[in-house]
C-alpha cells in the first residue's frame, strides 16, 4: 500500500508531502486482524515525523487510525527510503527501488470516462473506493516475493484524524 500525504500532522510535527509505504501480510478476512506490517517510511522525514508515522501506521496511534490497534499483530520493521509516488492520467504508480514496484489504474465503469466507485461506505479507510486493477505489482523483501499485476487493487482517499482533530 501506498500513501501520499498531501496534508497532515500528527500533534504538532507536520507530516504534508511525505510519503509512505506499507507491506500487509494479512492471513485471510481482514477484519479478524493478526496482520503482520512492515513500513517504509520516506528518506526525506526529519526524526519527528519518522517517529509519528511509525506511531500511527503500527496501531498505536488514537482517533480513526487507532483501528490498526486491533489489526496488527506484528511489525517486522521500518524503514526509511527513497518512495516515488506518480499520477500519469489514471494510472497511479508507486515505488521503492528494488524492493515494490506498483501500478494500478481504475476500471471503467458503465460510463466509459467514469471509473467503477463504491461510494457511502462505512469503510473506515474512507467512504468511497475506486475500483482498480494492479498492472504492475512486485514485492521483494522481509522474506517476501509477491507479484500480485493483473489482480483487483482499489485507492481511496484517506481522511483520517486523531483526537482534538476534525
Amino acid at each position: 500500500m501506498g500513501i501520499n500525504i498531501e496534508d497532515g500532522f500528527h500533534a504538532e510535527t507536520s507530516l504534508t508531502g511525505l510519503k509512505v509505504g506499507l507491506l500487509l501480510d494479512i492471513p485471510g478476512q481482514m477484519s479478524r486482524g493478526n496482520w503482520t506490517v512492515a513500513l517504509y517510511i520516506d528518506e526525506t522525514a526529519n526524526d519527528a515525523a519518522t517517529e509519528a508515522l511509525t506511531t500511527i501506521l503500527s496501531g498505536q496511534a488514537k482517533g480513526t487510525p487507532g483501528v490498526l490497534r486491533m489489526l496488527v499483530g506484528r511489525v517486522l520493521g521500518v524503514k526509511k527510503v527513497p518512495i516515488e509516488f506518480a499520477v500519469n492520467g489514471n494510472t497511479r504508480s508507486f515505488s521503492i527501488p528494488k524492493l515494490i514496484e506498483g501500478a494500478i489504474e481504475p476500471i471503467p465503469g458503465s460510463t466509459p470516462d467514469a471509473p467503477v466507485t463504491v461510494t457511502n461506505t462505512r469503510y473506515w479507510m474512507g467512504p468511497e473506493v475506486i475500483i482498480s486493477k494492479a498492472l504492475k505489482g512486485r514485492v521483494r523483501d522481509w522474506g517476501r516475493v509477491w507479484d500480485f499485476a493483473g489482480r483487483s487493487a482499489e485507492y481511496m482517499r484517506i481522511n483520517w484524524s486523531g483526537p482534538g482533530r476534525s
